[in-house]
């Protein structure tokens, strides 16, 4: 069918070019590519991924040809070493958040990273093509997730990676192997019936299968496209009666998609991303900072950070019952847990890597300090990354009351990771994996990705 919503996407996929990326899109994507890739590398020295890879290697067999991140010399199947990765860059939940809320590259760069590697030699598309596939997935993500005012608030019912991701996935593959207008529109159909993952699956090992099943299903969809296998092409378009897309959100006004052109502007172009700064859901990023703007305030009052001065720790934070987690008893509980997160960030002056291990987590000082920590919701702050804020209130013995708030913290899209932050968080990840000749060379790779002849190389 003609002028649907779902045929004004498979056309879009199909009519994007190189020349549509302003050099604010392209800087804005090499960005996320780039902390995509180090968080997917620190994501491969966990126990959530060894259990995946294991899993690949020891009940699949195929041809091996992609690689898998942190992994030397290991080959997966193409959908396998996609799974694989996806499942390393989001084991952490270090990876980057758009909004309306999700999860965007760990979606679809793995299954670009094995699409590359699978093509044959005379046919793999260069890292411009790679570059046009990437932001392909990621508008497509964006543009199903404003067709529903449900999905810009923090999710309750399902994850939006394993919905808008999927697609996402399947949308950048079929750009990079250049399926048909046609194939593009099945492939689209044929990721909506495997898309989909509960929230209750929060804060356990099982989160990361979500990204890790949206970019490899993504990439089987479209790989079954171009095989020949259809599906429903109206499954983006609102039917009365019979839910396609819709089937996830009970609100849904979908909106067809201009084929790019000179006046066309990519989502991302006015919608920057947030990136990370430690490993834990965004919304722990409010409440650390306004922990760590109060502790200095309370080592001014007091010379020095001293627990045993607090009565109360108040807490105001958004509704949002999967990160209200009083007394985390694992790192996946904890990197979900507002009260962890700004407790840990009071008594050690940051959050990092080593805040989540099971020592710190369970160490006797920080749960004395949980024992005291008080929740409030006021009716302002909305479960919401671009609305919300975090603020933590100390209320001392001595009856005085210490307060610190964030409304923006630093690495959130209105205020942006400088380029000298990202590259630091990109080491860091990397040198827990990759010597530093290589941390250096994808550094250089991924800032000079419009003139690579082979992106299979990255």
């Amino acid at each position: 069918p003609e002028d649907t919503v779902t045929s004004s996407f498979a056309s879009f996929i199909r009519a994007a070019r190189p020349e549509h990326l302003s050099p604010t899109v392209r800087q804005r994507s090499k960005r996320m590519i780039l902390d995509s890739i180090g968080v997917g590398l620190v994501g491969s020295t966990t126990r959530v991924f060894d259990i995946a890879l294991r899993y690949c290697r020891e009940l699949y067999s195929s041809v091996a040809v992609s690689s898998v991140y942190g992994k030397p010399g290991v080959k997966l199947s193409p959908t396998l070493a996609a799974f694989t990765n996806g499942v390393a860059t989001h084991s952490m939940d270090f990876d980057d958040t758009w909004h309306p809320a999700t999860h965007p590259s760990g979606a679809i760069l793995p299954a670009l990273l094995a699409a590359s590697q699978m093509l044959p030699s005379n046919t793999k598309p260069n890292g411009l093509d790679f570059l046009l596939a990437f932001n392909v997935g990621l508008e497509v993500q964006g543009r199903l997730m404003h067709f529903s005012t449900e999905a810009h608030d923090i999710p309750k019912r399902f994850h939006p990676p394993s919905v808008v991701g999927t697609l996402g996935s399947a949308a950048a593959t079929a750009k990079l192997l250049s399926l048909s207008s046609a194939q593009c529109c099945h492939a689209l159909g044929i990721a909506a019936s495997l898309a989909g993952a509960p929230m209750a699956n929060a804060a356990t090992q099982a989160k990361p299968l979500h990204v890790g099943n949206a970019t490899r299903l993504g990439l089987e969809a479209a790989l079954l496209a171009g095989r020949g296998m259809e599906a429903n092409p109206l499954i983006l378009d609102d039917i009365p009666g019979c839910s396609g897309f819709s089937a996830f959100y009970s609100v849904y006004q979908p909106k067809a998609l201009s084929v790019p052109g000179e006046h066309h502007e990519f989502l991302l172009e006015k919608q920057d991303i947030a990136f990370k700064r430690f490993p834990a859901h965004l919304g722990m990023h409010w409440v650390v900072d306004a922990a760590l703007s109060v502790r200095n305030l309370f080592i001014n009052y007091a010379g020095s950070f001293s627990p045993s001065l607090i009565r109360t720790i108040m807490l105001k934070i958004p509704v949002s019952k999967y990160i209200n987690r009083p007394f985390p008893s694992s790192e996946h509980q904890a990197r979900h847990s507002f009260q962890f997160n700004a407790c840990a960030a009071l008594l050690d002056g940051e959050v990092g890597l080593g805040s989540f291990s099971e020592s710190s987590i369970h160490r006797q000082e920080l749960r004395e300090l949980l024992d005291k920590v008080v929740v409030e919701h006021p009716e302002d702050n909305v479960a919401n990354f671009d609305k919300m804020y975090g603020e933590v209130a100390l209320l001392l013995h001595s009856g005085d009351v210490l307060t610190g708030k964030c409304d923006t913290f630093y690495g959130h899209w209105r205020k942006p990771l400088s380029k000298e932050s990202l590259l630091k968080k990109f080491r860091s990840n990397a040198s827990h994996v990759l010597p530093e000749e290589k941390i250096e060379a994808i550094i250089t790779m991924v800032d000079n990705l419009e003139n690579l002849s082979d992106s299979s190389q990255l």
